[in-house]
């Protein structure tokens, strides 16, 4: 297992929220897709229901869409084994009550040859992080709003 890690890519996880419970499963084929194109592999992925009264409960793989195929059928089964209890319990409490969620494990594929590399020279991670797209459309409405500001106070001298 060890010599399989050594030549692993970085592994990120994601807790995607879907309001009020309402799943589409529009996102799924791109999902499938980035699985098959070999971006990432899937290491575990979970679907939870947090209920008005706060309790968590567990999502069997459904038919989003309606279409009487079950969406998630390729992924069953999707379980590393990694994302215990504590972590199911610690990520869902992000998680609005009467919302559902979807718990994704993922390790990054395109970017394993230069993980490894980088370990193998003796180079280690000691930061990561990821910026929400939400703070970055946001900073960039804050740059173009001070922009324009700037712009007007030049024009009026």
């Amino acid at each position: 297992m060890s010599t399989e890690l050594d030549e692993a890519g970085p592994i990120d996880y994601l807790v995607v929220e879907f309001p009020g419970n309402k799943m589409t499963g529009e996102g799924l084929p791109l999902l499938v897709d980035l699985v098959d194109s070999g971006i990432i592999r899937i290491l575990d992925l979970i679907f939870v229901k947090r209920e008005t009264d706060g309790s968590v409960a567990a999502m069997e793989i459904a038919d989003f869409d309606g279409d009487g195929t079950l969406d998630l059928a390729v992924f069953e089964g999707a379980s590393s084994g990694l994302l215990g209890q504590d972590d199911i319990d610690e990520a869902t409490s992000a998680v609005e009550p009467g919302s559902a969620a979807g718990i994704l494990v993922y390790e990054n594929t395109w970017a394993a040859p230069f993980a490894a590399a980088l370990r193998r020279s003796g180079a280690q991670l000691v930061a990561s992080g990821r910026i929400p797209t939400q703070a970055i459309l946001a900073a960039l409405d804050d740059a173009e709003a001070k922009a324009e500001a700037e712009s007007e106070t030049n024009t009026v001298v």
